[in-house]
């Protein structure tokens, strides 16, 4: 029997992959969270054309002059001097500069503030569903800090059949604040099992599903994520009967 290409599958995931890396980059300068003012304490604060250190340095902002914080990208701030001036500057040197209670101004590590402060994901995976090849793309989106309502579409490569499988989840991770955090998720959906069209007297098969899974999380480096989860898919193939499924992937994704 033959394998049954992902032509649809691919397609999907190149897409949304592709515009979820247009939106990353749409949002990588977002406003500062805790946009505020802050004044400089050492002789003076460098201000850059640009976030990197590969961009010229055009202006110093001098001792005791207020500066405000406007937006972020990763480790460097845009900030506007009191003349007007705005040009980016590192994290580092932000943090010899005083609040305006007179205080250290301190930063929480970047990209951990991002990971705890995720709402949009995006992701792949691979793995088996009852012993056969199983790819599967998601996107989900964190409504509450340990609730993420997620989207699923997946295909099964069988020996005798293909399957096509698509679900919604509701997902808990009750430490969604640790790297490293379990999640678990219960969800509802469809089900198309197609038989290879050589087989005698095969019919498709298109049911009603639900699923309920748990799984793993962990915080990889900036924006990814690697994940584990094992699933039990029940599908509902006739009023008296079902068929049970179970499925282990792993896979990354992304947030923004």
């Amino acid at each position: 029997m033959k394998r049954r290409a992902l032509p649809r599958l691919l397609r999907f995931s190149a897409r949304a992959l592709a515009a979820a890396l247009l939106s990353l980059v749409a949002l990588s300068a977002a406003p500062a969270r805790a946009a505020d003012r802050v004044q400089v304490a050492d002789p003076y604060l460098e201000l850059r054309t640009g976030p990197g250190r590969g961009y010229p340095i055009f202006h110093v902002a001098a001792r005791e002059e207020w500066v405000e914080i406007l937006l972020r990208h990763t480790d460097w701030f845009k900030v506007r001097t009191a003349n007007g001036r705005e040009g980016w500057v590192h994290r580092a040197q932000l943090e010899t500069t005083l609040t305006e209670a007179g205080s250290r101004k301190t930063f929480r590590d970047v990209l951990l503030d991002d990971y705890l402060q995720r709402r949009l994901e995006l992701g792949a995976g691979y793995g088996r569903f009852k012993a056969e090849p199983m790819l599967k793309v998601w996107a989900a989106y964190r409504f509450a800090d340990a609730l993420t309502f997620e989207g699923t579409v997946g295909q099964v490569q069988g020996v005798f059949s293909g399957t096509d499988l698509w679900h919604f989840s509701l997902n808990a991770e009750p430490w969604s604040d640790r790297r490293l955090s379990p999640f678990f998720g219960i969800g509802v959906g469809r089900f198309k099992n197609i038989p290879n069209a050589s087989l005698v007297s095969a019919t498709p098969t298109n049911a009603n599903l639900s699923h309920a899974s748990v799984g793993l999380r962990y915080h990889l480096t900036d924006r990814f994520v690697a994940r584990l989860d094992y699933s039990i898919y029940t599908a509902y193939v006739a009023d008296t009967r079902s068929i049970e499924y179970r499925a282990v992937t792993a896979g990354l994704s992304f947030f923004f």
